[in-house]
């Protein structure tokens, strides 16, 4: 049984015919596809021939975290906290979450971080810098923190309460800068300092080689649960996680583990959405103004030619959510016992908005990406001490519809 990574280099998706040897990791997307008004990323690419028939099975292979995957994932040099594994929830009518929240800083970032930081260690940097506001800083400066590296994030002046207590808890230096600043000095902190950049430093998003990896296992996760969705409805603002999942389906249809690869449908919130609006004009990328939304965690100005493939690959769909939909999506998970983020109920809110005339054949999967606790507003919903006497104790009660 192979548990040791069989990747083998970094490959252009500019140009699948380019291609450049594993180390270093590449961090500014390909060098020789990209331009000043075009980037395009890297992936990973494996040596297929050796991955074993049992590889969903993992017979011989860890059991619970990337390590179950490590075959198909770059070297995972830095060590793990258990992500991965999270559950797959039914909902009623044919309809699966998939809660990334229940990974260890209660996000789906976890997978990309156990990638990139594992890059950081196997180079020898000191230290990782990401430029985020939310989930990706957090879950960086925790890896970084159990890998023993320094972690630098430039966040945003308005960072969430809850990722600026994460960030605290875990040691990294942590410096809220105006957004047009975030990605400049991300590069001078790497550059003088010698820290890896796990976060992105092109103009139409590129990112980190290693980091979508990670995210295949959730396809791998849900293969290995119900085999064959018919489709996975996604929160999207860069589109990693898309075109990982896309990826790993990918893979696993490749090596006939499954019998297709499922729809794709990107969820963009209807403020912004670069990916709908570059699919819908033919581009491999562009810029969109964005409008107000409550959505931080996914309203991005420009998309990366990742989603464009995910979509391509998958014949899936674009679609953009509103605001209102994506709270009814967040109240309905709710009812499920799930609190998530509104971004990461992007998914469900697409899904329930889809047209009744595109029917979808077999189990539906939305992946819901992170924590309620996550959202802007939490901490403002403040409780009034009540009356305890029980004549309004049960009038309150009754108001609300609880009947003895």
């Amino acid at each position: 049984m192979t548990t040791i990574s069989l990747a083998t280099g970094q490959r252009s998706l500019g140009d699948p015919d380019i291609s450049y040897p594993l180390w270093p990791p590449l961090t500014r997307g390909c060098p020789r596809t990209s331009s000043d008004t075009m980037s395009y990323p890297l992936e990973i690419d494996y040596d297929y021939a050796r991955v074993t028939s049992d590889f969903i099975t993992g017979q011989g292979r860890p059991r619970s975290g990337l390590d179950r995957w490590a075959p198909l994932l770059p070297p995972l040099a830095a060590p793990g906290l258990g992500e991965g594994g999270t559950p797959l929830i039914a909902i009623g009518d044919g309809v699966y979450v998939k809660d990334e929240s229940r990974n260890p800083t209660w996000s789906h970032k976890d997978r990309l971080n156990r990638c990139t930081v594992s890059a950081a260690v196997a180079i020898g940097a000191p230290g990782v810098v990401v430029a985020s506001s939310g989930n990706h800083g957090a879950s960086a400066a925790a890896y970084a923190a159990r890998a023993g590296l320094r972690c630098v994030v430039l966040g945003s002046p308005e960072l969430p309460p809850a990722v600026a207590s994460f960030l605290s808890a875990y040691g990294a230096v942590v410096l809220p800068v105006e957004t047009a600043h975030r990605w400049p000095l991300t590069e001078r902190i790497a550059e003088e300092f010698g820290f890896h950049p796990v976060s992105n430093l092109t103009p139409f998003h590129t990112g980190h080689a290693f980091g979508p990896e990670g995210y295949k296992t959730v396809a791998y996760e849900i293969a290995a649960d119900i085999v064959d969705p018919g489709a996975v409805f996604l929160p999207t603002g860069y589109g990693e996680l898309l075109f990982g999942i896309a990826k790993g389906f990918t893979e696993l249809h490749r090596l006939g583990l499954v019998s297709r690869v499922p729809r794709l449908f990107s969820c963009e919130p209807a403020a912004g959405g670069p990916l709908a609006s570059a699919l819908r004009q033919g581009l491999p990328a562009t810029e969109v103004a964005v409008g107000d939304t409550e959505a931080y965690g996914i309203a991005c100005p420009v998309n990366s030619y990742r989603g464009v493939r995910a979509i391509t690959v998958s014949e899936g769909r674009a679609l953009t959510v509103d605001d209102a939909a994506m709270h009814r999506a967040q109240a309905e998970l709710a009812g499920q016992g799930l609190w998530v983020e509104l971004s990461a109920a992007a998914g469900l809110a697409g899904l329930r908005t889809l047209p009744d005339d595109e029917p979808i054949e077999g189990p539906v999967v939305c992946v819901t990406t992170s924590s309620g606790f996550k959202d802007t507003r939490v901490g403002d919903h403040r409780l009034a001490p009540v009356d305890p006497s029980w004549e309004n104790v049960r009038a309150r009660l009754r108001a609300e519809g609880i009947r003895s």
